[in-house]
This record gives structure tokens, C-alpha cells and sequence, in this order.
């Protein structure tokens, strides 16, 4: 062995030795230094990134979340006190158990890591605690090199010491990612549940757990839900076995199924609603508050709603495009009683980039066709016009510029005449409002805005929430036609005037916003306004809503909502480039839209049969959500009203005999004895009505109004024919009114009546039966009396009206006094009256 060559090293073991010496302090020096200088973020470095977060626009709920305005992450910070314990104790138990016993770091986690990655020859990785991974999360880079791990492990010992155990937590729960732009618990709440943090169950808890070690494997939107699962029974399991839940707790969460939201597109629900909020918001508080200041804003819309509106329009959109080549369409649904917006939907498909999908109809300007015909009405209708006005539905020439035949006069361009058509080619004739308005015809429609005004009109319009109608030279009577551009939020708003009784609730998308310390910025208020006469709203609801003028084709639809009363119009523009609906109940105003964006025309079809059942399926939908109510009953109109106001159209001038006599009637004749005798003679309305006075006198020169002699000529070319085929029918210029009043219903001639028993403050016994004895005068035989206590109808008595026998308590007497009227009538009708006072006891 003395003979065998010594290895090298042992020859040179001193040095080596020095060497190793020399390097190791050379080395120990190096990481000392490097240790020392290492920074750390202290607290307020951690504080600061809680300033930069999200703007949150959530449903009315608060809970779903419709969309985060910051580009980057969706990130909410929460106290460490408002989030669950069984999230706590889902992520202690599947990521690190010892949390509250290590200093920030396990070393034989580290080994093991270190020996799986030396074996595995990939990266360092693995191995970390809860506050390795606060320290990755929110210091480091994601890099997974041995120099980021080293100081991983360093930065990790030093939080320890400069930070609590729980306020360690705090971070990691809040930074932890998701999946996409998803961190922290509060966001994966709301995103996967639709709830806050603190309100998860144990099993949703358990999916909140697993997810922050691969969350885009395990997403519950990607396609290993069933590996998800898995490792959500396995948090369970290990919540279990370290005492963190029960059996009983264990074998709930097991059976418990949890329901994921539905993903929304590109992290937006409500897309044209959110952004129309964004805009609102931006305009108000800055971008840059809005982009990162954190901002909570709960808003109007009902998501359930808004979901069922999205469905139904996409279902009917194939439908729409293939048959009527309508290749958009738009929704707004808004509760009137406070002007909260309840849906909006700007297109059948905000991405769609073959229709601008992302651009909002629903608060586009465009020509909103005959739905635009009840504030007109409305207009007539506070001018002295009534439901019941009759305005001939015939051919009528309206520009003076032409002849009334309809031909331009010498030197006039043909473009300059007026001569609308009806949407199915045929003319009715004469038509009360109520019959026009039902059945949308058009040409009374313009003779209404003649006779209410365009500017009055557009100022009823604009009482009820329309802004756009500000150049009425420019629309002249095709106004009342669609001539004006308007938007579907504005009209929809407008109706819920209707539908409220004629108060205005002004539209809003915002019922509170917060800033990120939770302070209230600003929140909902209500400012009701009565727009127009609650009288007025009531005529044209009852109008809209009456079943028998109602289009018959529109009744399924009401008949889908379960018979509820519910007004409806539709309208359609005269080159068909529009089609619209506006219906309502009083608690909900919904409007449809369809058309296409490049404003060329759909097939010639009208909205009832285009956009009507969009409508129906959707209100059938949201059935539940709407509560049986009836609008208010209008007053009954005057029967001292002129004919042409109460829908009689043969003449404007009558009088009333009374029938027994057949002479003129007067204030003593009973109104069921009197007939309204009309004067015949066909004319246009403007013959017999000032259109600025309607209630006052005929006018003496109806032919100087400009439009007389248009509308006359069109009213008698229809009556010539009319009287065709109605020969009997003989027109008058002579009044022949008797010249005697009706001398049979006189005072001198009524009943004299006088109740002779029980005499005045006679006192009667509860239950004993009486009899009430009467004295009657009277010029013609009796053949009834009727009996009244306290004002209330009891009886009739036509066997001996002279004599009515009763119990008082039978009779609704109370003990003390009462009140006990007779009236008598002879066999004309004319009564007489007599009261007593008498006394009850028991």
C-alpha cells in the first residue's frame, strides 16, 4: 500500500481545507449582507394596495355582481371579521394546518420540496406555508427560481415578525387568485355564488379552498369541474379528520349541491345596462375614481328579470331576422311607482360585431310610429276633448300647399302634399277617440294634433320625461305618427306616466353608491311629479286597456299575463324601419324595439305581428313578478256634453224631449224619460267645434279655419257613399225643436208626500215591527215608494206604497237616533220626498 500513488487531494488536504474555510465566510458574508439589505414592504406598503381597487356595479341584490370596471383584477378587500370561519378552516385545513404554530416557514416541507425537485429536475417549488404565499402573491415575482424561493423563505421569517398571525390571513384571503381576473374570497363569492364571503355554507367554502392551488384547472367553468369536486371532497375530508366540522356537518356539506352563477360573457352582466351605469358614473365622479377607487354601486336592475328579457329576445331573434328581416332588436322594462330601470337591453347581442351589438338602442334616438299617439290624445284630452269625440277616419288631404283633393296647386312640388295612408289600406269612417286610439288609425290621429296643438302636444311629451322632441317646425303633423325621433328608455318612462296615474317618477339606474371605506356617496330618492292630470292618465289607460277595442290579435298576449289588466299600443313607422310596443300595468312599464341598425326597412309587416309576441313571451315570463292591480276608473263623461264629444257623428246640433210629453225636457224631467233628439247633417268636427274651445259655442265661420274645407271634403265624399247604401237617412239644415217645455214632470205636479207615522222624534222599539203610514197628494196614481235609513236604500214597495211595515233592527236601525226617508213615485216618474227623525231604544 506504501507503494500505491497517494491521491491528489490528500496531498493538498491542509489547503483545501483553508479553502473551504475561506469560502464558506466568504459566502456567509455575502448572504449577510444580502440578508440585511433585503426590503420588505412594511404595513403601509400592504395598505397601499388595498387604495387601488375595483369599482363594483352589482344588481339591486348587492349580491350579483353585473360587472368590475378596473382592466386589470377584480378585487375586493374585506376585514378579516366578515369572512367566514369555514372559509378560514377550509384553507388552514387543505393548505396549511400549522399556520398558527410555524414562524413563516416548515422546514421539512422545504426538504421534501427541495428532494421532489431535485429528483422531479424541474424548478424550485412547493412547500409553501399560507405566509410563503402572501410573500409570492404580494411582494415577488411569479418566477420559480432557487433565488425567489431563498427570498420567499427570508421575506416570509421577517412578516412573521412584523405582522400578526391573522393579519397574515387577512392578506393571503384577499390576494389569493381565482381563475382570470378573480382574487380574493370576496370576489369568488360573489363571482360563484352571488353572496358575500360571509355567507358561504361550508360546502361553498370547501370550493373556495381548493380552488387558489390551480385555478384555472380547477375552475368551475372549465372542463375539469369533476377534479374540482374531488378536491372539494378532499378539503372536506381533511376538515373533518382535523376537527374543524362534525359528522353531521360533514355528511351535509357532502349531500349539499352547490350551483355556480352562470359565467357572464367577458366578466359583464347586463352589458348595455352596466355601461350605461359606467357612463353615468364616469361623468359624475371622474375615470379615475371609477377605474380605482373602489367604488360599490348597487343599481335598479332586477337580474332575474334581466335574464329572462335576454332569453326571450334571444329566442326570437332567428325568428325576427328570418321572417321580417329585423335584424336587432332592444328592451326596457321600468317600474313606475318609483322610476327604477328593472331591464335594459340595448341588442340581441352586445359582442355581435355584424350589428354593433355593443351600441345601445334602447337609448338611441328613432321614430317611435304610432306609439307616440297617446300623449296627443292625452293633449285633446286636457284641452275639453273626450274618449267619445268623433273624428272621421277618411281619405283627408292636410297641406294647404295642395288642392283638397290632394294635387299640388300651381307651382307647389307634389312632396309638399299630406295625405297619410292607413297601415291596411281601408278607411272606417267616423270613429270616437277611444275606437281610433285602440286601433291606431292614423288619420284621426293627425286631425287630433291639429286640434290639440304640435307645441302643446310636445310639451305634454315633455312633462312626461321626452327630451329629444325640440324642433316642432320640423315635424309638423307627421309628429303624431312617429314623425319625431325619441328613445326606448325616455317612451317607456313616459308611459309609466299612464301607468302611475299621471305622476312622473324621472328614470334612474342607481340606488346607492359607496365609496371604499363604505361611506354613501349618493343614494335614491324619490321625486314624483304629477306630469298630467291623474283624470287624463286614468282616460287613456282605460282606453289602451279596454278589451273590447282592443286589435284583436293583441289579446293572447294580455291573456298570457293571467287576464291581468294590462294597457298596451304598438306602433310602426310608415317606411317600416321601426317596429315598437309599450305595454303596462301599474307596477311595471315594458317596451320592445326591432328594426335594424343601418336604418333600412324591415319587410312590411306592422308591430303586432313583428315585435307583439316578444313582447307577450316576456310578460308571460315575468307573470309572478307582477301583482294583480287595476288602474282607476275615469269619471263618466257629461251628458250635457255637444254630440260630436259624446260619440254621435250624424249631426252636432240636438236636444232632449222628454218621452211622455214630446216636448222640450227640462231640469223636473227624469233622466230616463229623456231622448236626445240629433239635428242630421254630416260634417267634419271643425263645423261644429272651435278646436282652441271645444265646450264653447258653434262657431258662426267654422270655414275660416285652414283645414275646414280639407277635412270637410274628405268627411262628405265618404258620407256620399255611406248614404248609398242608407237611403232612409235624411240630413236637415232646419231644427225643428218644439217650441212647448215638458209640462207633465213639473213641480206643481209632484207628489206631495208627508209621513204621517211615526211622527218626528217618536221613539221605537229595537225589535218590535212598525209600520210607516203615508200621506200622499198626488196628481197622477203612486206605483212605488222606496224606503231609506240613514241615507241607505232598504226597500221598494210597489204593493201599497203607501203603507211599509219593518223591524228597525231589522232594517240596519241603531239604538238612538236615525234618519228615515220615503220617496214616492207616481206613474210618469215625478217623486216627492218626505224625512223624519225618530228614536231607537232596546
Amino acid at each position: 500500500m506504501s507503494n500505491r500513488k497517494r491521491p491528489w487531494w490528500l496531498k493538498h488536504i491542509k489547503g483545501l481545507i483553508v479553502l473551504a474555510i475561506s469560502l464558506f465566510f466568504i459566502v456567509l458574508g455575502i448572504g449577510t449582507i444580502w440578508f440585511s439589505t433585503l426590503k420588505i414592504p412594511d404595513l403601509s406598503a400592504f395598505e397601499a394596495r388595498k387604495v387601488s381597487q375595483s369599482t363594483k356595479i352589482f344588481d339591486r341584490t348587492g349580491q350579483i355582481l353585473l360587472y368590475d370596471v378596473h382592466n386589470d383584477t377584480k378585487r375586493t378587500v374585506v376585514p378579516f371579521t366578515e369572512i367566514s370561519k369555514y372559509i378560514k378552516d377550509a384553507t388552514i385545513s387543505i393548505e396549511d394546518i400549522d399556520f398558527y404554530n410555524h414562524k413563516g416557514i416548515q422546514p421539512s416541507s422545504i426538504l421534501r420540496a427541495v428532494i421532489a425537485n431535485i429528483l422531479g429536475g424541474g424548478s424550485l417549488q412547493g412547500g409553501s406555508t399560507i405566509t410563503q404565499q402572501v410573500v409570492k402573491n404580494s411582494i415577488l415575482t411569479q418566477d420559480k427560481t432557487l433565488t425567489r424561493k431563498l427570498k420567499e423563505w427570508i421575506l416570509s421569517l421577517k412578516i412573521e415578525k412584523i405582522l400578526e398571525k391573522n393579519q397574515i390571513f387577512e392578506i393571503y384571503l384577499n390576494e389569493s387568485p381565482y381563475g382570470g381576473n378573480i382574487y380574493g374570497v370576496e370576489e369568488a363569492s360573489k363571482t360563484f355564488f352571488g353572496k358575500s364571503s360571509k355567507d358561504v355554507t361550508i360546502a361553498e367554502s370547501a370550493y373556495i379552498a381548493a380552488i387558489p392551488q390551480a385555478p384555472t384547472f380547477y375552475s368551475p367553468y372549465g372542463k375539469n369541474r369533476d377534479r374540482l369536486d374531488a378536491r372539494q371532497r378532499l378539503v372536506l375530508d381533511k376538515m373533518k379528520t382535523y376537527g374543524y366540522i362534525g359528522d353531521d356537518e360533514y355528511k351535509n356539506a357532502i349531500k349539499e349541491k352547490v350551483n355556480f352563477l352562470e359565467r357572464s360573457a367577458s366578466g359583464i352582466r347586463a352589458p348595455h345596462f352596466t355601461m350605461y351605469v359606467k357612463d353615468y358614473l364616469i361623468n359624475k365622479y371622474g375615470e379615475e375614481m371609477v377605474e380605482e377607487g373602489g367604488l360599490k354601486v348597487i343599481t335598479t336592475i332586477d337580474y332575474s328579470i334581466q335574464e329572462k328579457a335576454e332569453s326571450v329576445i334571444s329566442k326570437f331573434a332567428p325568428t325576427l331576422q328570418e321572417n321580417f328581416n329585423a335584424s336587432n332588436m332592444a328592451m326596457v322594462a321600468i317600474n313606475p311607482k318609483n322610476g327604477d330601470i328593472i331591464s335594459m337591453v340595448g341588442s340581441k347581442d352586445y359582442f355581435s360585431k355584424e350589428i354593433d351589438g355593443n351600441f345601445n338602442v334602447a337609448t338611441a334616438y328613432r321614430q317611435p310610429g304610432s306609439t307616440f299617439k297617446p300623449f296627443v290624445y292625452a293633449t285633446a284630452f286636457m284641452k275639453g276633448y273626450t274618449t267619445e269625440t268623433v273624428l272621421f277616419d277618411v281619405k283627408t288631404e292636410f297641406s294647404t300647399s295642395c288642392t283638397v283633393e290632394g294635387l299640388p296647386k300651381l307651382g307647389v312640388d307634389s312632396k309638399k302634399c299630406y295625405s297619410p295612408e292607413e297601415y291596411d289600406g281601408l278607411y272606417e269612417g267616423p270613429l270616437t277617440i277611444r275606437q281610433a286610439l285602440a286601433h291606431s288609425r292614423n288619420i284621426p290621429a293627425v286631425k287630433a294634433l291639429y286640434l290639440s296643438g304640435i307645441k302643446d302636444s310636445i310639451a305634454t311629451a315633455q312633462s312626461m320625461g321626452i327630451t329629444s322632441l325640440t324642433e316642432p317646425d320640423r315635424y309638423g303633423l307627421t309628429l303624431v305618427l312617429g314623425g319625431g325621433e325619441v328613445s326606448l328608455l325616455e317612451l317607456t318612462s313616459a308611459y309609466g306616466v299612464f301607468a302611475n296615474d299621471g305622476i312622473r317618477n324621472p328614470y334612474r339606474s342607481i340606488l346607492k353608491v359607496e365609496d371604499s371605506t363604505g361611506k354613501v356617496l349618493e343614494e335614491a330618492k324619490d321625486y314624483p311629479n304629477q306630469s298630467i292630470p291623474g283624470e287624463i292618465a286614468r282616460q287613456i289607460s282605460d282606453i289602451l286597456s279596454d278589451p273590447k277595442v282592443r286589435l284583436s290579435y293583441l289579446n293572447p298576449y294580455v291573456d298570457a299575463i293571467g287576464g291581468k289588466q294590462t294597457a298596451i299600443k304598438t306602433g310602426t313607422t310608415n317606411d317600416y324601419k321601426d317596429v315598437w310596443i309599450e305595454g303596462y300595468t301599474p307596477s311595471i312599464a315594458v317596451g320592445f324595439w326591432a328594426g335594424r341598425n343601418d336604418n333600412t326597412p324591415m319587410q312590411k309587416k306592422v308591430a303586432g305581428l313583428i315585435i307583439a309576441p316578444v313582447w307577450g313571451a316576456f310578460m308571460a315570463e315575468i307573470n309572478d313578478y307582477i301583482p294583480r292591480e287595476y288602474f282607476k276608473k275615469p269619471e263618466p263623461l257629461s251628458e250635457d256634453l255637444k254630440p260630436s264629444l259624446k260619440g254621435i257623428w250624424k249631426g252636432g246640433v240636438s236636444y232632449k224631449i222628454d218621452k211622455t210629453s214630446n216636448k222640450l225636457a227640462t231640469e223636473y224631467t227624469p233622466e230616463e224619460l229623456k231622448e236626445e233628439v240629433v239635428v242630421n247633417g254630416v260634417h267634419t268636427i271643425l263645423h261644429w267645434i272651435d278646436k282652441s274651445n271645444p265646450n264653447g259655442p258653434i262657431p258662426t265661420n267654422p270655414q275660416n279655419d285652414s283645414q275646414y274645407e280639407y277635412w270637410e271634403y274628405g268627411v262628405r265624399k265618404w258620407f256620399d257613399n255611406w248614404r248609398m247604401s242608407n237611403p232612409g237617412f235624411i240630413e236637415s239644415s232646419v231644427i225643428n225643436m218644439p217650441n212647448e217645455k215638458d209640462n207633465v214632470h213639473t213641480l206643481e205636479n209632484s207628489p206631495r208626500v208627508n209621513i204621517s207615522t211615526p211622527i218626528q222624534n217618536s221613539i221605537l222599539k229595537l225589535r218590535i215591527k212598525t209600520s210607516l203610514e203615508l200621506s200622499v197628494d198626488s196628481k197622477y196614481p203612486l206605483i212605488k215608494s222606496e224606503l231609506y235609513v240613514n241615507d241607505r236604500y232598504i226597500s221598494t214597495n210597489s204593493t201599497n206604497p203607501k203603507s211599509i211595515p219593518f223591524i228597525p233592527v231589522d232594517v240596519g236601525m241603531a239604538i238612538g237616533r236615525n234618519v228615515i226617508k220615503v220617496i214616492v213615485y207616481d206613474n210618469v216618474l215625478n217623486n216627492g220626498v218626505s224625512t223624519v227623525d225618530i228614536m231607537v231604544e232596546d
